[in-house]
């Protein structure tokens, strides 16, 4: 009972000192609020900052809506708040598009997603989400600096995707369904990449091969493993396996 009354005043002053804030916040003029949270935001106080910011966002008429729509963004954004940080970018692209700022909205945007990005195991929605933003950014700004330094983001986050879509062929691997193993392992391999997840993808489908008993298959298989890794411990293991194999079969014949 004594944790619940503790509790419950805790709640109550936490109820009253934020309606006094914001009280005392509203009281404010335009220029003192922006003064007030530009300080804040200097300080890298950026949760103080954001109390400011938001206030006069909402003041629609303001000559300062814009830019503190978009330090509003950037507050969340560099306490690594990510999702609130893209909804508001994306209220400032709809509310003010032709800001002088805005192409920053745009491109950390997609880092947000980038951020939000779960490992290759999971679900990639948030991947592929900061790919398109990323090619909506190029869109609008072709000429942008940043060009080099999206691509080479945009490569990471594709190399995500082809782990995961090797991992989902790993999974069929292990369960034996080596049919739906070969459908994802292929899809790497026609890429044509020379990268962890296509030397793994060219080992499993040795292994399937080997397992179905396709010599022609499997021969053509360790072959291009061999020639594109051939350091690599993959193809060390594969090589012994075929080896041993080979003399299996001498000695059965």
């Amino acid at each position: 009972m004594k944790k619940f009354r503790l509790l419950s005043s805790c709640l109550l002053f936490l109820t009253i000192f934020g309606c006094s804030n914001i009280s005392k916040i509203q009281n404010m003029t335009i220029e003192e609020r922006k003064n007030k949270a530009d300080s804040y935001f200097e300080q890298e106080k950026y949760r103080k900052a954001i109390e400011y910011y938001e206030s006069i966002a909402l003041e629609r008429n303001s000559i300062h809506t814009a830019q503190s729509q978009l330090k509003l963004a950037d507050s969340y954004f560099l306490m690594g708040n990510y999702i609130d940080a893209r909804f508001e970018y994306e209220e400032m692209i709809r509310l003010f598009p032709d800001h002088k700022e805005i192409e920053r909205a745009y491109f950390n945007i997609a880092i947000c997603y980038m951020e939000e990005s779960l490992e290759p195991n999971l679900t990639q929605t948030e991947t592929l989400l900061s790919i398109d933003s990323f090619r909506i950014y190029l869109e609008k700004f072709p000429f942008s600096s940043r060009k080099d330094e999206i691509f080479q983001h945009i490569n990471k986050l594709n190399y995500k995707l082809l782990e995961k879509k090797f991992l989902n062929g790993y999974i069929y691997y292990k369960i034996k369904d080596y049919s739906a193993a070969l459908m994802y392992f292929d899809e790497i391999l026609e890429l044509g990449n020379v990268n962890a997840v296509d030397k793994s993808s060219l080992y499993y489908s040795a292994l399937i091969y080997i397992y179905r008993k396709d010599s022609n298959l499997s021969n053509q298989t360790i072959s291009r493993l061999v020639e594109k890794y051939p350091e690599s411990k993959e193809t060390t293991k594969i090589l012994k396996l075929k080896n041993k194999l080979d003399k299996k079969k001498k000695s059965n014949d």
